[in-house]
């Protein structure tokens, strides 16, 4: 069966900087088509394009031109910038510390690690400038053992030395910690739990976005309906899996997207700064004592604002 991604060119290697695509199913205007082949917003393809940095058949062509089944679609990116990693004092919730784990409390709208649109301002430059981190995971990422999304609030395990970080990973690969959240969705969900079992990957469709795929990797999500009101429900959310987005995608592909989420949610949804999604509770046996760490955290204040705002329509 054929697939719907778009096909790298099986020509000359392309350069670092180089990305070929053979269009397949990805018809239409230029810079829509190249923004999902490529990840990329449609003005970056735009200036690409002016740039004259993307060719059609090795032909410089418009932004506005069609693209069709079989061209050869070439684009070449700009030299990145390499990213200085410095320690900024920039204040941290720290639930817990010890020599060698932080559990910190990360706020919406805060970045885990510097990376490309994201140099600085991260949780990573803030943890640098409190203290050592483990060197495993890469210059961009000490300490760093797992990762929730920029408008994603809560729970996350740093490691402060390398013990503790294998020891952490080795956990998550096993399955063997606790990670709850909670989110409101939309809709009304008739269940009071349920499973949802697919796998996830990037979509054939929009580069910057997670998708139910049959070729990605599995994910599993256990969900307990909470609350219900007269158009959203509060759940809490158990992973078995950690994959990109997956609580999003997962409760989008049942219907039941997350209210507020801006790349997987409904147009009309509720105002904020994000999705309504934070990580409550996380559980581990420490790296060292071997001693079980449980820790929970009361929902933030603008989550519980809007649900006190749910409450009293419910009683109007």
């Amino acid at each position: 069966m054929e697939s719907n991604e778009p096909k790298k060119s099986e020509s000359t290697p392309p350069s670092p900087q180089q990305q070929v695509f053979t269009i397949t199913t990805q018809t239409g205007r230029l810079d829509k088509v190249l923004s999902q082949l490529a990840g990329i917003t449609r003005s970056q393809a735009q200036a690409a394009i002016a740039d004259k940095r993307v060719t059609v058949n090795q032909v410089v062509v418009k932004k506005r031109d069609e693209v069709a089944t079989g061209d050869v679609v070439t684009f070449v990116a700009k030299a990145s910038t390499p990213i200085a990693l410095v320690a900024e004092a920039i204040p941290l919730d720290i639930v817990y510390e010890d020599e060698d784990v932080i559990v910190v409390n990360k706020p919406q709208g805060m970045v885990v690690h510097p990376a490309p649109g994201h140099p600085d301002h991260t949780l990573v430059n803030a943890l640098l400038a409190h203290s050592p981190l483990s060197t495993i995971n890469g210059s961009l990422r000490p300490g760093i053992v797992h990762r929730i999304d920029k408008d994603t609030s809560g729970l996350l395990m740093v490691a402060k030395n390398d013990l503790a970080h294998q020891s952490l990973s080795a956990q998550l690969k096993a399955k063997t910690n606790e990670r709850q959240y909670v989110a409101l969705v939309h809709g009304v969900i008739k269940e009071d739990d349920g499973t949802i079992d697919a796998p996830i990957g990037r979509s054939p469709k929009d580069r910057k976005k997670m998708a139910i795929v049959k070729d990605g990797r599995r994910a599993v999500t256990h969900f307990h309906v909470l609350k219900r009101y007269r158009q959203f429900t509060l759940v809490s959310c158990r992973l078995d899996t950690g994959r990109t987005h997956q609580i999003r995608v997962h409760m989008a592909y049942i219907g039941h997207p997350l209210a507020g989420d801006p790349l997987y949610g409904p147009k009309k949804t509720l105002p904020g700064n994000g999705q309504y999604l934070t990580a409550q509770t996380l559980g581990f046996v420490h790296p060292r004592t071997g001693k079980t760490m449980r820790f929970e955290i009361p929902l933030p204040t603008w989550f519980t604002d809007m649900l006190a705002q749910l409450d009293q329509q419910e009683n109007k």
